[in-house]
Protein backbone atom coordinates (compact mmCIF):
# COMPACT_ATOMS: atom_id res chain seq x y z
CA UNK A 1 0.00 0.00 0.00
CA UNK A 2 2.66 2.25 0.97
CA UNK A 3 4.73 1.50 -2.68
CA UNK A 4 1.16 2.34 -3.86
CA UNK A 5 0.43 5.57 -2.25
CA UNK A 6 4.07 7.05 -3.45
CA UNK A 7 3.61 5.56 -6.62
CA UNK A 8 0.13 7.47 -7.45
CA UNK A 9 1.84 10.48 -5.55
CA UNK A 10 4.86 10.42 -8.00
CA UNK A 11 2.41 10.10 -10.86
CA UNK A 12 0.75 13.29 -10.31
CA UNK A 13 3.94 15.39 -9.96
CA UNK A 14 5.38 13.89 -12.46
CA UNK A 15 2.70 14.01 -14.84
CA UNK A 16 2.06 18.32 -13.71
CA UNK A 17 6.08 18.29 -14.34
CA UNK A 18 6.06 16.81 -17.88
CA UNK A 19 3.28 19.37 -18.58
CA UNK A 20 5.37 22.44 -17.62
CA UNK A 21 8.54 20.61 -18.84
CA UNK A 22 6.78 21.19 -22.69
CA UNK A 23 4.40 23.52 -22.00
CA UNK A 24 7.71 25.98 -21.36
CA UNK A 25 8.79 25.66 -25.11
CA UNK A 26 5.85 26.14 -26.58
CA UNK A 27 5.00 29.44 -24.47
CA UNK A 28 8.90 30.68 -24.94
CA UNK A 29 8.14 30.18 -28.65
CA UNK A 30 4.87 31.81 -28.43
CA UNK A 31 6.58 34.76 -26.55
CA UNK A 32 9.31 35.24 -28.95
CA UNK A 33 6.53 35.38 -32.25
CA UNK A 34 4.81 38.03 -30.37
CA UNK A 35 7.97 39.82 -29.78
CA UNK A 36 9.09 40.29 -33.20
CA UNK A 37 5.71 40.79 -34.41
CA UNK A 38 5.19 43.62 -31.98
CA UNK A 39 8.82 44.57 -33.28
CA UNK A 40 7.49 44.90 -36.92
CA UNK A 41 4.13 46.40 -36.17
CA UNK A 42 6.23 49.41 -34.70
CA UNK A 43 9.08 49.21 -37.53
CA UNK A 44 5.89 49.32 -40.45
CA UNK A 45 4.39 52.16 -38.56
CA UNK A 46 7.40 54.62 -37.99
CA UNK A 47 8.47 54.34 -41.28
CA UNK A 48 4.67 55.16 -42.73
CA UNK A 49 5.08 58.19 -40.43
CA UNK A 50 8.44 59.28 -41.08
CA UNK A 51 9.42 57.55 -44.74
CA UNK A 52 13.29 58.76 -43.93
CA UNK A 53 13.56 56.56 -40.58
CA UNK A 54 16.03 54.53 -40.10
CA UNK A 55 15.92 51.18 -37.91
CA UNK A 56 17.79 50.64 -34.83
CA UNK A 57 20.22 47.66 -34.13
CA UNK A 58 21.38 45.72 -30.80
CA UNK A 59 23.11 42.75 -30.07
CA UNK A 60 19.78 40.90 -30.23
CA UNK A 61 17.09 42.46 -32.35
CA UNK A 62 17.95 43.66 -35.67
CA UNK A 63 15.47 45.55 -38.46
CA UNK A 64 15.75 46.92 -41.85
CA UNK A 65 14.14 48.31 -43.99
CA UNK A 66 14.94 47.98 -48.26
CA UNK A 67 13.37 50.35 -50.39
CA UNK A 68 15.67 49.89 -53.02
CA UNK A 69 18.78 47.50 -54.69
CA UNK A 70 21.19 49.61 -52.81
CA UNK A 71 19.91 49.04 -49.72
CA UNK A 72 19.32 45.45 -50.09
CA UNK A 73 22.84 45.35 -50.98
CA UNK A 74 23.25 46.44 -47.51
CA UNK A 75 21.36 43.34 -46.31
CA UNK A 76 23.34 40.59 -44.41
CA UNK A 77 24.16 37.65 -46.69
CA UNK A 78 21.78 35.24 -44.72
CA UNK A 79 18.39 37.79 -44.96
CA UNK A 80 18.67 38.69 -48.89
CA UNK A 81 17.50 35.80 -50.19
CA UNK A 82 14.28 35.10 -47.47
CA UNK A 83 10.74 35.45 -48.54
CA UNK A 84 7.81 37.43 -46.98
CA UNK A 85 7.25 34.99 -43.94
CA UNK A 86 8.38 33.31 -40.38
CA UNK A 87 12.09 31.53 -40.98
CA UNK A 88 14.40 30.39 -38.15
CA UNK A 89 18.12 30.08 -39.24
CA UNK A 90 20.87 28.88 -37.48
CA UNK A 91 24.70 31.18 -37.82
CA UNK A 92 26.90 28.66 -35.90
CA UNK A 93 25.45 28.41 -32.29
CA UNK A 94 22.98 31.99 -32.47
CA UNK A 95 19.54 30.71 -33.23
CA UNK A 96 17.49 33.83 -35.23
CA UNK A 97 13.80 34.06 -35.72
CA UNK A 98 13.39 36.45 -38.80
CA UNK A 99 10.07 38.10 -40.02
CA UNK A 100 9.93 39.39 -43.43
CA UNK A 101 7.06 41.70 -44.60
CA UNK A 102 6.51 43.57 -48.12
CA UNK A 103 3.79 46.53 -48.04
CA UNK A 104 3.85 48.96 -50.81
CA UNK A 105 7.03 47.73 -52.54
CA UNK A 106 9.08 48.25 -49.40
CA UNK A 107 10.44 45.20 -47.79
CA UNK A 108 10.83 45.03 -43.94
CA UNK A 109 13.03 42.91 -42.00
CA UNK A 110 13.20 42.06 -38.21
CA UNK A 111 15.98 39.09 -36.93
CA UNK A 112 15.95 38.23 -33.16
CA UNK A 113 18.57 36.42 -31.74
CA UNK A 114 16.99 33.97 -28.94
CA UNK A 115 19.86 32.59 -26.88
CA UNK A 116 19.27 34.65 -23.87
CA UNK A 117 15.51 33.30 -24.15
CA UNK A 118 17.00 29.60 -24.68
CA UNK A 119 19.11 30.41 -21.61
CA UNK A 120 15.93 31.35 -19.49
CA UNK A 121 14.16 28.19 -20.95
CA UNK A 122 16.98 25.93 -19.77
CA UNK A 123 16.83 27.03 -16.17
CA UNK A 124 13.20 27.03 -15.86
CA UNK A 125 13.81 23.45 -17.39
CA UNK A 126 16.36 22.12 -14.80
CA UNK A 127 14.24 23.51 -11.83
CA UNK A 128 11.29 22.09 -12.85
CA UNK A 129 13.16 18.70 -13.05
CA UNK A 130 14.59 19.54 -9.65
CA UNK A 131 11.38 20.67 -8.64
CA UNK A 132 10.18 16.91 -9.66
CA UNK A 133 12.90 15.11 -7.80
CA UNK A 134 12.20 16.82 -4.13
CA UNK A 135 8.37 16.06 -5.20
CA UNK A 136 9.12 12.58 -5.34
CA UNK A 137 11.20 12.07 -2.85
CA UNK A 138 8.58 13.96 -0.31
CA UNK A 139 5.57 12.03 -2.10
CA UNK A 140 7.97 8.37 -1.30
CA UNK A 141 8.37 9.37 2.50
CA UNK A 142 4.95 10.49 2.83
CA UNK A 143 3.69 7.64 1.45
CA UNK A 144 5.32 5.61 3.47
CA UNK A 145 4.47 7.20 6.71
CA UNK A 146 0.86 7.05 5.48
CA UNK A 147 0.07 3.48 4.95
CA UNK A 148 2.21 2.73 8.40
CA UNK A 149 -0.28 4.79 9.95
CA UNK A 150 -3.39 3.56 7.45
CA UNK A 151 -2.70 -0.10 7.81
CA UNK A 152 -0.69 -0.21 11.15
CA UNK A 153 -4.12 -2.33 12.69
CA UNK A 154 -3.67 -4.55 9.83
CA UNK A 155 -0.04 -5.36 10.03
CA UNK A 156 -0.35 -6.10 13.82
CA UNK A 157 -3.02 -8.53 13.64
CA UNK A 158 -1.25 -9.95 10.41
CA UNK A 159 1.80 -10.40 12.90
CA UNK A 160 -0.54 -12.34 16.01
CA UNK A 161 -2.05 -14.57 13.12
CA UNK A 162 1.65 -15.89 12.06
CA UNK A 163 2.60 -16.99 15.43
CA UNK A 164 -0.57 -19.31 15.48
CA UNK A 165 -0.03 -22.56 16.42
CA UNK A 166 -2.42 -25.61 17.09
CA UNK A 167 -2.65 -26.43 20.09
CA UNK A 168 -1.06 -23.53 21.88
CA UNK A 169 -2.75 -21.05 23.63
CA UNK A 170 -2.50 -17.19 22.17
CA UNK A 171 -3.35 -13.61 22.49
CA UNK A 172 -6.44 -12.97 21.41
CA UNK A 173 -6.77 -11.79 18.14
CA UNK A 174 -9.41 -9.21 18.49
CA UNK A 175 -8.30 -6.60 20.62
CA UNK A 176 -9.50 -3.20 22.45
CA UNK A 177 -9.19 -0.06 19.85
CA UNK A 178 -9.80 -1.91 16.77
CA UNK A 179 -11.39 0.07 13.81
CA UNK A 180 -14.67 -1.93 12.69
CA UNK A 181 -13.22 -3.72 9.54
CA UNK A 182 -10.02 -4.63 11.31
CA UNK A 183 -11.77 -6.27 14.03
CA UNK A 184 -14.44 -8.13 11.56
CA UNK A 185 -11.33 -9.59 10.43
CA UNK A 186 -10.03 -10.72 13.42
CA UNK A 187 -13.25 -12.33 14.35
CA UNK A 188 -12.76 -14.12 10.94
CA UNK A 189 -9.66 -15.54 11.90
CA UNK A 190 -10.33 -16.16 15.25
CA UNK A 191 -12.96 -18.67 13.98
CA UNK A 192 -11.16 -19.82 11.48
CA UNK A 193 -8.54 -20.82 13.62
CA UNK A 194 -10.82 -22.79 16.27
CA UNK A 195 -12.34 -24.58 13.47
CA UNK A 196 -8.66 -25.84 12.94
CA UNK A 197 -7.99 -26.65 16.50
CA UNK A 198 -11.70 -28.81 16.35
CA UNK A 199 -10.49 -30.83 13.44
CA UNK A 200 -7.17 -31.33 15.00
CA UNK A 201 -8.27 -32.72 17.72
CA UNK A 202 -10.92 -34.66 16.51
CA UNK A 203 -7.72 -36.42 13.87
CA UNK A 204 -5.59 -36.98 17.41
CA UNK A 205 -8.70 -38.50 18.79
CA UNK A 206 -9.37 -40.98 15.55
CA UNK A 207 -5.22 -41.52 15.00
CA UNK A 208 -5.19 -42.69 18.88
CA UNK A 209 -8.21 -44.42 18.52
CA UNK A 210 -6.93 -46.18 15.54
CA UNK A 211 -3.71 -46.67 16.95
CA UNK A 212 -5.31 -48.44 19.80
CA UNK A 213 -7.14 -51.13 18.60
CA UNK A 214 -4.49 -51.69 15.32
CA UNK A 215 -1.88 -52.36 17.70
CA UNK A 216 -4.07 -54.98 20.01
CA UNK A 217 -4.24 -58.13 17.59
CA UNK A 218 -0.26 -56.70 16.92
CA UNK A 219 0.01 -57.57 20.29
CA UNK A 220 -1.46 -60.43 20.61
CA UNK A 221 0.25 -62.37 17.51
CA UNK A 222 3.44 -61.54 19.32
CA UNK A 223 2.53 -62.92 22.62
CA UNK A 224 1.60 -66.20 20.87
CA UNK A 225 4.97 -66.34 18.60
CA UNK A 226 6.76 -65.56 21.48
CA UNK A 227 5.08 -68.58 23.54
CA UNK A 228 5.73 -70.82 20.70
CA UNK A 229 8.93 -69.67 20.77
CA UNK A 230 9.48 -71.02 24.23
CA UNK A 231 8.17 -74.27 23.36
CA UNK A 232 11.02 -76.70 23.12
CA UNK A 233 9.10 -79.16 21.42
CA UNK A 234 8.49 -76.82 18.40
CA UNK A 235 9.84 -78.20 14.94
CA UNK A 236 12.70 -75.99 13.16
CA UNK A 237 10.40 -75.32 10.39
CA UNK A 238 7.46 -74.32 12.56
CA UNK A 239 10.14 -72.07 15.07
CA UNK A 240 11.28 -70.05 11.30
CA UNK A 241 7.94 -69.75 10.58
CA UNK A 242 6.71 -68.17 13.79
CA UNK A 243 10.27 -65.90 14.43
CA UNK A 244 9.55 -64.72 10.74
CA UNK A 245 5.90 -63.50 11.70
CA UNK A 246 7.01 -62.63 14.99
CA UNK A 247 9.64 -60.28 13.43
CA UNK A 248 7.12 -59.44 10.45
CA UNK A 249 4.42 -58.61 13.62
CA UNK A 250 7.03 -56.33 15.25
CA UNK A 251 7.91 -54.31 11.73
CA UNK A 252 3.93 -53.92 11.16
CA UNK A 253 3.71 -52.29 15.00
CA UNK A 254 6.36 -49.77 14.26
CA UNK A 255 5.49 -48.70 10.47
CA UNK A 256 1.87 -48.50 12.07
CA UNK A 257 3.67 -46.23 14.67
CA UNK A 258 5.65 -44.15 11.88
CA UNK A 259 2.37 -43.56 9.89
CA UNK A 260 0.23 -42.38 12.79
CA UNK A 261 3.23 -40.34 13.24
CA UNK A 262 3.19 -38.66 9.93
CA UNK A 263 -0.23 -38.35 9.97
CA UNK A 264 -0.09 -36.31 13.18
CA UNK A 265 2.98 -34.10 12.04
CA UNK A 266 5.30 -35.26 14.37
CA UNK A 267 8.69 -36.42 14.27
CA UNK A 268 9.37 -40.06 14.02
CA UNK A 269 11.93 -40.79 17.12
CA UNK A 270 15.57 -39.65 18.02
CA UNK A 271 17.95 -38.20 15.37
CA UNK A 272 21.20 -40.88 15.73
CA UNK A 273 24.36 -42.12 14.29
CA UNK A 274 22.88 -45.19 11.50
CA UNK A 275 25.05 -47.89 10.17
CA UNK A 276 23.12 -47.67 6.68
CA UNK A 277 23.94 -51.02 5.66
CA UNK A 278 22.43 -52.21 8.49
CA UNK A 279 19.19 -50.10 7.54
CA UNK A 280 19.45 -51.80 3.98
CA UNK A 281 19.78 -55.14 5.21
CA UNK A 282 16.94 -55.07 7.53
CA UNK A 283 14.44 -52.55 5.07
CA UNK A 284 14.98 -55.55 2.45
CA UNK A 285 14.71 -58.71 4.92
CA UNK A 286 10.90 -58.94 4.67
CA UNK A 287 11.41 -59.08 0.97
CA UNK A 288 13.97 -61.46 0.15
CA UNK A 289 11.94 -64.35 0.16
CA UNK A 290 9.71 -62.42 -2.94
CA UNK A 291 13.37 -61.39 -4.67
CA UNK A 292 13.91 -65.37 -4.88
CA UNK A 293 10.68 -66.01 -6.00
CA UNK A 294 11.27 -64.22 -8.78
CA UNK A 295 14.86 -64.96 -10.07
CA UNK A 296 16.24 -61.38 -9.40
CA UNK A 297 19.35 -60.37 -8.61
CA UNK A 298 20.00 -58.53 -5.46
CA UNK A 299 23.05 -55.80 -5.22
CA UNK A 300 23.74 -54.04 -1.69
CA UNK A 301 26.41 -51.90 -2.48
CA UNK A 302 26.84 -50.00 0.93
CA UNK A 303 29.82 -49.67 2.66
CA UNK A 304 29.91 -51.12 6.75
CA UNK A 305 31.34 -47.68 7.46
CA UNK A 306 29.09 -45.66 5.85
CA UNK A 307 27.46 -43.77 8.88
CA UNK A 308 24.97 -40.75 8.65
CA UNK A 309 23.04 -39.06 11.63
CA UNK A 310 19.44 -39.50 10.77
CA UNK A 311 16.30 -40.98 11.83
CA UNK A 312 16.74 -45.18 11.99
CA UNK A 313 13.32 -45.36 11.80
CA UNK A 314 12.09 -42.76 9.20
CA UNK A 315 15.27 -44.25 6.65
CA UNK A 316 13.86 -47.73 6.93
CA UNK A 317 10.17 -47.17 6.39
CA UNK A 318 11.39 -45.16 3.48
CA UNK A 319 14.09 -48.20 1.87
CA UNK A 320 11.27 -50.70 2.54
CA UNK A 321 8.75 -48.73 0.38
CA UNK A 322 11.00 -48.29 -2.37
CA UNK A 323 12.24 -51.96 -2.35
CA UNK A 324 8.69 -53.07 -2.42
CA UNK A 325 7.90 -50.81 -5.42
CA UNK A 326 11.13 -51.88 -7.34
CA UNK A 327 10.05 -55.54 -6.58
CA UNK A 328 6.03 -54.44 -7.69
CA UNK A 329 7.34 -53.43 -11.14
CA UNK A 330 10.18 -55.72 -11.85
CA UNK A 331 10.01 -59.10 -13.30
CA UNK A 332 13.59 -60.02 -14.35
CA UNK A 333 17.20 -58.43 -13.37
CA UNK A 334 17.89 -57.11 -10.38
CA UNK A 335 17.21 -54.62 -7.74
CA UNK A 336 20.45 -52.40 -6.91
CA UNK A 337 21.05 -50.97 -3.23
CA UNK A 338 23.73 -48.32 -3.61
CA UNK A 339 25.57 -45.33 -1.63
CA UNK A 340 27.48 -42.79 -2.37
CA UNK A 341 28.83 -39.19 -1.52
CA UNK A 342 25.54 -38.90 0.31
CA UNK A 343 23.68 -40.61 -1.97
CA UNK A 344 21.48 -43.58 -1.45
CA UNK A 345 19.97 -44.95 -4.82
CA UNK A 346 17.74 -47.71 -5.25
CA UNK A 347 17.57 -49.38 -8.69
CA UNK A 348 16.30 -51.86 -10.78
CA UNK A 349 15.57 -52.92 -14.12
CA UNK A 350 12.08 -53.19 -13.54
CA UNK A 351 9.48 -51.71 -16.63
CA UNK A 352 10.40 -47.84 -15.84
CA UNK A 353 8.25 -45.26 -16.24
CA UNK A 354 7.19 -42.55 -18.69
CA UNK A 355 8.20 -39.26 -18.58
CA UNK A 356 4.71 -37.75 -18.52
CA UNK A 357 4.02 -39.65 -14.87
CA UNK A 358 7.18 -38.60 -13.53
CA UNK A 359 5.41 -35.20 -11.84
CA UNK A 360 2.95 -36.42 -10.37
CA UNK A 361 4.80 -39.74 -9.22
CA UNK A 362 4.27 -38.91 -5.16
CA UNK A 363 0.87 -38.08 -5.40
CA UNK A 364 -1.39 -39.66 -2.97
CA UNK A 365 -3.48 -42.90 -4.13
CA UNK A 366 -1.84 -41.60 -8.44
CA UNK A 367 -1.27 -44.83 -10.23
CA UNK A 368 -0.12 -44.48 -14.03
CA UNK A 369 -2.32 -46.38 -16.25
CA UNK A 370 0.59 -48.32 -17.68
CA UNK A 371 2.03 -49.45 -14.39
CA UNK A 372 -0.02 -52.31 -11.98
CA UNK A 373 0.32 -52.94 -8.70
CA UNK A 374 0.07 -51.12 -5.06
CA UNK A 375 -2.00 -48.91 -3.74
CA UNK A 376 -0.73 -45.11 -4.13
CA UNK A 377 0.44 -44.26 -1.17
CA UNK A 378 4.10 -45.79 -0.80
CA UNK A 379 5.94 -43.39 -2.77
CA UNK A 380 3.64 -39.98 -1.32
CA UNK A 381 5.17 -41.41 2.30
CA UNK A 382 8.47 -41.77 1.02
CA UNK A 383 8.16 -37.97 0.13
CA UNK A 384 6.41 -36.79 3.04
CA UNK A 385 8.85 -38.45 4.77
CA UNK A 386 11.65 -36.85 3.08
CA UNK A 387 10.06 -33.70 2.79
CA UNK A 388 10.01 -33.67 6.77
CA UNK A 389 13.81 -34.53 7.17
CA UNK A 390 15.23 -32.13 4.81
CA UNK A 391 15.97 -35.03 2.33
CA UNK A 392 16.47 -34.87 -1.26
CA UNK A 393 14.86 -37.32 -3.62
CA UNK A 394 15.55 -37.66 -7.07
CA UNK A 395 13.87 -39.92 -9.91
CA UNK A 396 15.88 -41.41 -12.98
CA UNK A 397 13.27 -43.61 -15.34
CA UNK A 398 12.54 -44.78 -18.88
CA UNK A 399 10.03 -46.91 -20.18
CA UNK A 400 11.81 -50.64 -20.58
CA UNK A 401 14.99 -49.56 -19.12
CA UNK A 402 13.99 -49.56 -15.34
CA UNK A 403 14.04 -46.87 -12.62
CA UNK A 404 16.73 -45.16 -9.87
CA UNK A 405 15.36 -43.78 -6.87
CA UNK A 406 17.44 -41.48 -5.06
CA UNK A 407 17.61 -39.83 -1.71
CA UNK A 408 19.97 -36.77 -1.17
CA UNK A 409 20.81 -36.42 2.39
CA UNK A 410 21.92 -32.96 3.68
Amino acid sequence: MALALALACLLVVGALGFTLYTASEDMEESLIDQLVSEEMDFLIERHRQDPAFQSQRSSQLQSYIVRDASEEGQLPDHLRQLRPGRHELFLGKDELHILVREEGGTRYYVAYEVGLHDQREQEFKLLVLLSVLTAALASLVLGYWLSGVLVRQVTELAARVGTLKPGQKHEGLVQPGQDPEVALLAHAFAGYQSRIEQMIRREQEFTSNASHELRTPLTAIRTSCELLLADPALSEKSRSRAEWINVAAGRMEEQLQALLFLARGQALGEIDLVALADCVAEAVEPYRSEIARKGLALEMNVAPEAHLDLNYQALRLVLANLVRNALQHTERGFVRIGYAAKRLTVADSGQGIATEHLPRLFERFYRAEDLSGGTGLGLAIVKRICDQYGWRIEIESAPAKGSAFSILFP
